[in-house]
């Protein structure tokens, strides 16, 4: 499905090539090359991607497939490449260069050591770099102050209430979503908009993970003025289920809620005119205060950008610790 081209609907305002490697007869290695007329639309044109990144540690291997790429994207008139990502910056992304010693949560790449010397040696340049930080979201005393006092001004002097989503409104919150991640996130590094059929596709596929525990909004006058998406960490019992829904599979899936102890924070902003407002802070508060009332006691969370100095000083005021540092990379041709 998520290769689809009439399924995803990614492909409504992208294209792609996907590439395998070969030596005698037997794969060793993937990419693929895409173009998004939307990140086009926002950035200027020029510009693709590189995903789906699996090699053996073969220098030749490496090379072969991202020339291949350049090659597909200089055809197009592309100057620069960026990547990986799967497909987008919203999707799995950059390749490991620290924390190979962690499991990967949920829509996180793992990657041995040597991906980065690959890419590196192949000609490909740093970008920029993404950070996944730790939070043990049950310890209330890491957090600095300052984060409750913000938290409660929120609705105090601000009237800004926190509500939790609906599964069955879970299409119509995520237009909401859209709007908010729109403008909120739209000064980030790589940013491209949510058009309407993505987001749809989105809600399908969050309906999977969906958690009213931890999906939340925050609303000041009927206005939804902040999002957090966080989606427990399924992984943790696609682990157990090892592919089989036989013979046990499947009733490990429908009690997952009382198997997964973590979460991944993936999404977390507020509109830019509501920024200085604390409703960051509530939306910090409310994850510890669900940890102490579900199984899920800490988790991770990001991507955050290193440029991104608000949210990084934010995690570090909640205690948090770098754990995982993906980078994405470039390629000028």
């Amino acid at each position: 499905m998520f290769h689809s081209r009439r399924m995803n609907a990614y492909f409504n305002h992208a294209a792609a090539q996907e590439f395998l490697a070969r030596r005698d007869g037997q794969v060793v290695g993937r990419i693929s090359a895409q173009i998004d007329g939307s990140y086009d639309a926002e950035h200027g044109p020029g510009t693709g991607m590189f995903g789906f990144l699996e090699l053996e540690d073969d220098a030749d291997v490496a090379s072969a497939l991202l020339q291949s790429a350049r090659d597909w994207l200089s055809k197009r008139g592309c100057a620069r490449m960026i990547g990986p990502m799967d497909y987008t910056m919203n999707d799995e992304c950059g390749v490991l260069i620290e924390g190979f010693e962690r499991e990967p949560l949920i829509k996180q790449p793992w990657h041995p050591p040597y991906y980065q010397q690959r890419c590196e040696a192949a000609g490909l340049s740093k970008a920029i770099d993404l950070y996944m930080w730790e939070l043990d979201i049950s310890d209330r005393e890491k957090i600095l102050p300052v984060i409750f006092e913000l938290a409660e001004a929120c609705e105090k002097q601000h009237g800004i209430e926190l509500h939790k989503m609906k599964r069955r409104q879970l299409r119509k919150e995520m237009q909401v979503f859209g709007e908010v991640y729109n403008t909120a996130w739209k000064r980030n590094w790589g940013f491209v908009p949510y058009s309407e059929s993505d987001l749809h596709h989105y809600a399908d596929e969050l309906q999977l993970v969906f958690d009213r525990n931890w999906f939340m909004s925050a609303r000041k006058d009927g206005e939804t003025i902040g999002i957090a998406i966080t989606v427990p960490d399924v992984n943790q019992v696609l682990k157990l289920m090892n592919g089989r829904l036989l013979p046990l599979g499947w009733w490990r899936w429908l009690r997952k809620g009382t198997t997964i102890n973590r979460v991944r924070v993936g999404f977390l902003g507020v509109k830019p005119a509501y920024q200085h407002t604390g409703t960051a802070a509530r939306f910090y508060v409310e994850h510890f205060d669900m940890a102490q009332a579900t199984p899920q006691k800490w988790g991770e969370m990001g991507w955050i950008l290193e440029t991104n100095r608000a949210m990084n000083r934010g995690m570090e005021a909640m205690g948090g610790r770098i754990v995982k540092r993906y980078r994405v990379f470039e390629s000028r041709f």
